[in-house]
């Protein structure tokens, strides 16, 4: 399947899929239905009378382990790998049910979402499509972390990280958008955590779902998954997959490149984006 550059899309039927919150350990329900046009990505509470949260950069919430959004109180969490998905496939509106506060994780990455998608295919809507093209350089630091936009075209990603670690070191990825190559290498990649980090956590009540079917649990020198990792530079691709999937809560197509140092995918949204004289839409 080719995506329709210039078109908005939708899913051409509904799709569904249950889980576990990473978080909370809740068991959640999840329904994917086609939206008209324009409407861009909304998640619905069903267990909340449906209450709407548009997947905007403006309703960001907590974001130290996941990315969240919230609206008069209401919240959703762990939306990232959801996210990554759609765009990877072209989804421009899509309403995202869910009967809890938490995506499931599934199996830590964006693959099960992905297959789901792909499955039921996408559908052309008859309104063009809106992109944001990056005018002019920006870049954000904050200590050793880097964030920066560039011209470019088409949208790309460079990713570098560095943790002290005997299976990360020091790791980068460059990313140029392909639905055959998020696919392949991007999708599988599984979120991970360090086990001080996950003991931390659980104490904090955070993580209950958490367990080595959903995430990579690194010990000090190795790592505690019996399987191995997916790919050598899997924690670096991963960290790929979360910044396609937060960049899609600018509510615009990206047309640049962006360039992450060592730093939390996008964490800082709109910090790259600081006002209309960096990025312009069109059609």
């Amino acid at each position: 399947m080719i995506e329709d550059l210039y078109h908005q899309q939708t899913l051409a039927a509904t799709a569904g899929l249950s889980g576990i919150g990473l978080h909370t350990g809740v068991n959640v329900n999840l329904h994917l239905l086609p939206a008209p046009t324009n409407t861009g990505i909304v998640f619905r509470r069903v267990d909340l009378d449906a209450f709407p949260i548009e997947a905007l950069a403006r309703n960001v919430a907590r974001v130290s382990y996941a990315t969240s959004l919230m609206k008069k109180g209401v919240l959703i969490s762990t939306i990232e790998h959801l996210l990554s998905a759609l765009a990877a496939m072209g989804v421009d509106n899509v309403y995202v049910d869910i009967d809890n506060l938490e995506l499931p994780i599934m199996d830590g990455s964006a693959l099960p979402f992905y297959r789901l998608l792909r499955g039921v295919g996408v559908r052309r809507q008859r309104a063009w499509r809106t992109y944001a093209r990056i005018l002019k350089p920006v870049e954000v630091e904050d200590g050793a972390k880097r964030i920066a936009v560039y011209p470019a075209e088409p949208f790309q990603v460079h990713y570098r990280i560095s943790f002290p670690h005997p299976l990360i070191g020091e790791q980068e990825l460059g990313y140029h958008a392909d639905e055959s190559s998020y696919e392949t290498q991007i999708a599988p990649a599984r979120t991970f955590g360090f086990i001080e980090e996950v003991e931390v956590l659980r104490r904090s009540g955070l993580v209950r779902g958490g367990s080595l079917e959903n995430a990579i649990v690194l010990t000090r020198d190795g790592l505690l998954n019996p399987e191995g990792l997916r790919y050598p530079n899997e924690f670096c691709r991963h960290k790929v997959l979360d910044l396609i999937g937060d960049l899609s809560l600018l509510g615009h197509r990206l047309i640049g490149k962006v360039v992450v140092h060592s730093g939390q995918p996008c964490r800082t949204l709109a910090s790259p984006f600081p006002s209309a004289s960096t990025w312009r839409n069109f059609l």
